[in-house]
């Protein structure tokens, strides 16, 4: 169950919180000049808070960790590494020593403040750290906001593959202040929108109305249409996570939190081809097409809606061919995806707008003929 409302006594444009019903429910809030909200989302007794936040937001970082000071918390603050770089062992080692130098104990915070790399590896470490700490996630990113800090999933890179080590430790709350987005150059928001456009096709086709109707506003994050959009996503994403937080449900036609996957094993391929060069939401819009042609070939989508995939990804500015790396490198690599199963390539398919499926070992001459569609 999902609940969208604003809080008692403020105009509905002013704050919405989206609740996210899992085993530990907590709220996502959206708004602007979120900060005094954060004391809220705290647990009680709560005398330490970590505010980890990469290199380039350090300012932002060092404001939130003086803000909770002035409040009467012990405060301090850990600077990571800027996007995927801070996604490794030895971040997360060197967090770990601060938190132990500090004395963390298990009643203490990690507060995140970042992009979906900062809150991934944020979660990881309040994951791992004493078998667990609370942690609050503070996106300033699009993609963090629809996608990486909602949902409880952590992890961080190996040579081997994206998020392959990792832990499910849901946040006790999400703070999604929409004027960090204004700030962002439009690269950034137009990889966010891969994750929003990606909401539309596996559960809400409003979303892809909203955009095709207006694609020039989709991408301005101070419009009305911007945060319809974002809160519409994170309503999909906390629907999934609430029925099923460890996608444990996904069979036959109930695919579950699984169904959030949709573009990301050849997604993921790619950003490890190119050495996480490669932005993630680029990189997850060629993963939906590759698989909607996949779908199509398999005959499980109509030709349509796989090429409204192109239209819709193209109207904003997201690519939808791939000319890096070859297919046997990139075949390689979705070997080793998390949804594959004794060697058998699992891919999340869509057979018509909101309903996501799964194919799984498909022709190896149809995984070849769809990689040929998106490297022409």
């Amino acid at each position: 169950m999902v609940e969208v409302h604003p809080p008692a006594g403020s105009h509905p444009s002013d704050v919405t919180r989206i609740r996210v019903e899992a085993s530990s429910p907590y709220d996502v809030v959206v708004g602007r000049r979120l900060l005094g909200e954060l004391p809220s989302l705290l647990p009680s007794g709560v005398r330490r808070i970590a505010v980890i936040h990469p290199q380039g937001l350090s300012a932002s970082g060092l404001a939130v960790r003086d803000d909770l000071a002035a409040q009467g918390f012990e405060a301090h603050a850990i600077e990571i590494p800027n996007g995927e770089e801070s996604k490794t062992s030895e971040v997360a080692a060197f967090c770990w020593k601060a938190l132990g130098q500090v004395g963390f104990t298990r009643s203490d915070v990690i507060v995140s403040v970042g992009g979906g790399a900062t809150t991934d590896l944020a979660g990881f470490v309040a994951a791992t750290f004493l078998r667990g700490l609370a942690v609050v996630h503070i996106p300033t990113t699009l993609l963090g906001m629809v996608d990486a800090a909602v949902g409880g999933k952590t992890g961080i890179n190996t040579v081997e593959g994206k998020n392959l080590v990792g832990a499910f430790h849901e946040p006790v709350g999400v703070l999604c202040d929409l004027a960090s987005l204004e700030t962002l150059n439009r690269h950034e928001v137009v990889s966010g929108l891969a994750e929003v456009i990606k909401c539309g096709f596996i559960s809400d086709p409003t979303i892809l109305s909203l955009v095709e109707h207006a694609p020039d506003v989709a991408v301005e994050p101070g419009s009305a249409v911007s945060r319809e959009l974002i809160e519409r996503a994170i309503a999909v994403k906390a629907a999934c996570v609430s029925r099923d937080f460890r996608e444990a449900t996904s069979s036959g036609t109930d695919v579950g939190r699984e169904a959030l996957n949709y573009g990301h094993t050849m997604g993921h391929a790619i950003e490890l081809a190119e050495r996480y060069r490669f932005r993630h939401g680029a990189a997850v819009a060629v993963g939906m097409v590759y698989v909607a042609e996949l779908a199509r070939l398999a005959g499980r989508l109509d030709e349509a809606t796989a090429d409204r995939h192109r239209s819709i990804l193209t109207s904003v500015g997201l690519p939808t061919s791939y000319g890096g790396a070859g297919w046997p490198q990139l075949h390689e690599a979705m070997k080793v995806d998390k949804k594959t199963r004794a060697d058998r390539l699992r891919f999340v398919i869509i057979e018509q707008v909101g309903r996501p499926a799964i194919l799984e070992a498909p022709d190896p001459a149809l995984l070849t003929a769809a990689f040929a569609e998106i490297s022409r």
